[in-house]
């Protein structure tokens, strides 16, 4: 599978986008700007958000070499993670197919 290619372009909107921006911007400033949120809304919007920021998560049990384990939890500490959310993240990444072997 190949990887993603990233856009490392540090300009990443068109000329649409930013024209766009700098009329809500304009609008802002002259306070011509009124949101029609309410507040049912922003409520329901926020739950959303909650929902996919912190998805359901459902407790697991497996087993592994000690060695993979000491290995696992040595890595995590040289990312500054904890070593059960590196392994999650490898899950997720497995599970998407962004996970790539070496060859």
């Amino acid at each position: 599978m190949k990887r993603p290619k990233i856009n490392l372009d540090p300009t990443p909107f068109d000329d649409e986008e930013r024209e766009t921006m700098a009329a809500l911007e304009r609008a802002f400033d002259e306070g011509t700007l009124v949101s029609e949120l309410t507040p049912a809304r922003k409520a329901a919007l926020e739950a959303g958000a909650r929902a996919t920021m912190n998805p359901p998560k459902k407790p697991i049990t497996t087993r592994l070499p000690a060695r993979d384990l000491a290995r696992l939890k040595a890595r995590a500490m040289e990312m500054g993670l904890p070593y059960q959310t590196l392994l999650a993240s490898i899950v997720h990444r497995y599970v998407e197919g962004t996970l790539v072997e070496k060859e």
